[in-house]
């Protein structure tokens, strides 16, 4: 019997406080939103198996702190990733203005071997916030900013209910298994590599 190959691929999302990181990342992994805003302390992370092509992903989505005083425990959770995303609230103009200390923090925290082709994925967040009335980062403004970082893919998103979070998730899960193609793991049948509980996603339209 061929062994079973899993690759591990690590995404990190970084964006300013209250932007809905863990929002994001919970209503991909588990369905689920909440309204009680919690701070994220230090970093966490969830996993979630993928499929494409006939072969399981397993999908490591690092959550880190928006505040400045955990930003120091960055490096650790950097390294080794396969793709970052960056988030903003399309509320808050301040959110956006912030995308590039990100990016750049980033890229001098996880020292990529290919700085210039590292793939990233821009998520503008709370779509849902007073029926799109109190935005202030129009679309047209975040795709440029997106197409001069070198064509950065954009999406748009509620969180809270759900708009085009599983769209965005298989994007950022094609662009991370471009870069991580090498770190393959082989296991064979023996391991059970899936619990039933975990969700398989099919094709990327990015």
């Amino acid at each position: 019997m061929p062994s079973r190959r899993r690759t591990l691929l690590k995404v990190i999302i970084l964006g300013d406080s209250g932007v809905g990181k863990t929002s994001l990342m919970n209503q991909y992994v588990n369905k689920k939103f909440s309204n009680q805003y919690k701070a994220t302390i230090g970093a966490d992370f969830l996993t979630k198996e993928v499929q494409f092509d006939d072969r399981l992903f397993t999908l490591q989505i690092w959550d880190t702190a928006g505040q400045e005083r955990f930003q120091s425990l960055g490096v650790a959770f950097y390294r080794g990733a396969d793709c970052c995303v960056l988030v903003y609230d399309v509320n808050s103009m301040k959110s956006f203005d912030n995308l590039n200390n990100w990016r750049e923090e980033f890229l001098i925290q996880a020292s990529p071997s290919d700085p210039e082709n590292f793939p990233f994925v821009v998520i503008g967040n709370k779509l849902d916030v007073d029926g799109g009335n109190s935005r202030v980062v129009p679309e047209k403004k975040a795709r440029a900013w997106c197409a001069s970082k070198g064509d950065i893919p954009y999406f748009e998103t509620s969180a809270k209910e759900g708009t085009n979070v599983e769209e965005a998730f298989q994007c950022i899960a094609r662009n991370a298994l471009k870069s991580g193609e090498e770190e393959e793991i082989y296991l064979p049948d023996t391991i059970d590599v899936g619990n039933g509980n975990q969700a398989s996603s099919g094709g990327c339209a990015c």
